[in-house]
């Protein structure tokens, strides 16, 4: 209830589908799901820290939380496995949102001084650490959501934070994953400076471990002369690759590819397999994502997130190890690949989307929060177990 997503689902009004409730009760049953993934043949996990549970009041830090999150880095290690652990991914404490959220000019020294407080308690059994999820969107999501989500949204978007701040009595409530930002260079130039102050925070604390953030990259390719696409990853991606150069690693997560003439973005080629929200399946978007990430920041990658959203599971049992091909015929070409994560472990709360996009290699039984595995969780077990494809 310290979230700003909490506050976000119970505006009224609201753009979220439907309330999260307890979601997949992962905080609860984090063991099982790390069976699961060792179960499977994997060796990594990747979690949050939910900034919200370990700072719920500003200045106010809870070791009861740290601790929980210290018994899920030891749960991994007891298992062989490697944890990943992103320091916020999207959502932000409502106090924090209530006074601008990432607009506010003390926003970088506020995540600063968390990912310091957190590194602390946890950073010794860390594998690698992600500053950030997907900062690069902030105020640019209507342009990348699949169709006419996007600007059909943007509107109910912005009244819902408005109500939001009516019921904080705060001038503006801006949460950590909205899609209607009022000044986006503001937004985008302090989360720049977060990163930075985070991963130095971090760093501080424990100089060996390898820090990274995540970017959304959709694999934008050329269609015809005067084709949008350099304008289009100028604007979405190159400020942070370029902010990434002083990483260890830069975190890709890929789930399609964008064709960009010089009017806008095609539609999904006819005949073509697509997923749930209509976007077109194709399976070498990774590798083109990957390669184009690498060539910008110079740094190595790890793949923090692929999949799809899909209710027919087949598709998804396709998708893994075509993209994996692709993706090792970039390895070969000499891209620093480090690593591969999937997403997701189980189907799960997707925003205001709610809980009807299916991005999981587990279902999800939202009354006994039983998981239990697709097909395609086999077959990326399959490839992990070999160690091949």
């Amino acid at each position: 209830m310290n979230s700003d997503v909490w506050a976000m689902e119970h505006a009224k009004p609201t753009v979220y589908a439907e309330p999260s409730g307890d979601a997949a009760n992962s905080f609860a049953l984090w063991r099982t799901d790390l069976d699961l993934v060792k179960g499977l043949g994997l060796n990594s996990y990747r979690f949050s820290l939910e900034w919200a549970r370990i700072e719920p009041a500003k200045g106010e830090f809870s070791i009861a939380m740290l601790e929980h999150y210290k018994a899920m880095i030891e749960g991994c290690r007891e298992r062989g496995l490697n944890p990943m652990v992103t320091f916020n991914h999207f959502t932000t404490p409502s106090w924090f949102a209530a006074q601008g959220g990432w607009s506010n000019a003390e926003a970088p020294a506020l995540f600063a001084r968390y990912c310091d407080r957190a590194a602390r308690h946890l950073s010794a059994g860390i594998g690698q650490a992600l500053t950030l999820n997907e900062p690069n969107l902030s105020g640019l999501l209507d342009v990348v959501l699949p169709g006419d989500i996007g600007q059909r949204l943007l509107g109910a978007d912005q009244a819902m934070q408005e109500a939001a701040a009516r019921e904080h009595g705060v001038a503006r409530y801006l949460p950590g994953n909205p899609l209607y930002v009022a000044d986006p260079q503001v937004v985008q130039t302090n989360l720049l400076a977060g990163h930075k102050a985070g991963r130095e925070a971090i760093k501080a604390v424990r100089p060996d471990l390898p820090v990274g953030v995540s970017l959304a990259i959709i694999d934008d390719q050329e269609a015809g002369r005067n084709s949008l696409r350099d304008a289009m990853r100028a604007k979405l991606y190159q400020p942070w690759l370029e902010a990434a150069r002083g990483n260890d690693f830069v975190g890709v997560q890929n789930y399609e590819r964008s064709v960009w003439n010089d009017k806008g973005r095609l539609p999904a080629p006819k005949g073509a397999e697509t997923n749930d929200a209509g976007s077109e399946v194709y399976p070498p978007s990774l590798a083109g994502a990957v390669r184009y990430a690498h060539q910008v920041s110079g740094v190595p990658v790890i793949v923090t997130e692929h999949g799809i959203n899909s209710s027919d599971d087949g598709k998804r049992a396709r998708l893994i190890p075509a993209a994996l091909t692709e993706l090792k015929r970039a390895m070969d070409e000499g891209v620093p690949v480090l690593g591969y994560m999937h997403w997701s472990l189980v189907d799960n709360y997707e925003w205001v989307f709610g809980y009807k996009p299916q991005f999981g290699l587990h279902t999800l039984d939202r009354k006994t929060f039983a998981r239990t595995a697709k097909p395609s969780a086999r077959v990326l077990g399959g490839i992990a177990a070999r160690n091949s494809l």
